[in-house]
């Protein structure tokens, strides 16, 4: 609704200062002639807001100007009490703020809507972490985080997965970013976009350089350009197996982030076929946990891979037990 619209408007530049047209509709989902047109119904209602023109120019308003909007609607108020899980404001030392923020927000809402954000709050919460997670390391933000508040370079002291060697780089930092309960760095290194895992992160030092981002790019552009980066990633082995149906349950919750095909979980034959897709041959080694109950069904290389590594398991026992005869 324009109403709505409008309000987005004020509390923007009222946030921002100065900001683009085009930043404007592209925030709002419109075009940039509509956003002149709110502009001017803005102007004319009484708000001192003006637009200037030129390559650094944009829609401000007039300095000093405020408004306090308190009007919340009943939907709006019960979402600002939907609380993701705390450890996330933990890990960056803001529980105790982001509790102080409800009761000031509880305390500035319409009476008839207090009931409601407080049954949300009771009612709904958001958990980030994954099941079968495994336990998750002590991660220390806080020299990340003065990098990204500071606007000032890092140096990083970093292990890559899969490597025992600790590489060091310089980096611009963007922001962070909490997926499913764990921490990344989004930043440049050398103008390219780049991830790093903050639990991967041995040692972080502020330099006292100024960051050195990209004009124009935040920290939600690179990290959409990361994220299809990882998701996108071209698929490595797909593999063929057959799982007993009476251990189909459980094959699905174990192998979740390789599965790419599931049947239908009634039936009456004993075995069904699945497939997943592993980064390479040795991570199918997973299937190894099934003992029997699954059969790698294709490729060659990867039944080649499993018997090789039963092979060797029994090997280890049979000599163990030889010892002790």
């Amino acid at each position: 609704m324009k109403s709505d619209r409008l309000l987005s408007i004020l509390l923007l530049l009222q946030t921002r200062g100065r900001v683009p047209a085009r930043e404007l509709a592209d925030r709002l989902e419109v075009s940039v002639r509509t956003i002149y047109r709110d502009i001017e119904a803005l102007s004319a209602s009484g708000v001192p807001v003006y637009a200037e023109r030129g390559r650094h120019g944009g829609i401000e308003l007039l300095a000093g100007f405020r408004t306090d909007v308190t009007g919340l609607t009943a939907d709006e108020s019960r979402a600002l009490f939907v609380l993701a899980a705390q450890g996330a404001h933990a890990a960056l030392g803001l529980d105790a703020a982001l509790g102080s923020a409800l009761r000031k927000v509880m305390a500035a809402l319409p009476a008839p809507y207090r009931p409601a954000a407080e049954v949300a709050s009771r009612r709904i919460l958001v958990d980030a972490t994954r099941w079968k997670g495994g336990p998750q390391k002590a991660v220390d933000l806080e020299v990340l985080q003065d990098a990204v508040f500071a606007d000032r370079r890092l140096r990083l002291r970093y292990r890559h997965s899969g490597e025992r060697e600790v590489r060091t780089y310089t980096v611009d930092p963007y922001g962070l970013v909490a997926k499913a309960g764990v921490w990344y760095l989004v930043a440049d290194r050398r103008a390219q976009p780049r991830l790093f895992r903050a639990d991967r992160v041995r040692s972080a030092r502020l330099l006292d350089d100024p960051v050195r981002r990209r004009s124009g790019v935040e920290l939600a552009d690179v990290w959409e350009v990361l994220r299809r980066q990882v998701e996108e990633r071209p698929a490595g082995i797909e593999v063929t197996v057959r799982v007993r149906r009476d251990r189909l349950d459980l094959f699905q919750r174990m192998t979740a982030s390789s599965l790419t095909e599931l049947p239908d979980g009634e039936g009456d034959e004993e075995w069904v076929t699945a497939r997943l897709s592993y980064p390479f041959v040795p991570a199918a080694r997973q299937l190894l946990a099934f003992s029997d109950s699954v059969e790698v069904l294709s490729p060659p290389e990867v039944r080649a891979e499993l018997a090789a590594a039963a092979r060797s398991v029994t090997e280890l026992y049979r000599a163990a037990a030889g010892e002790r005869d």
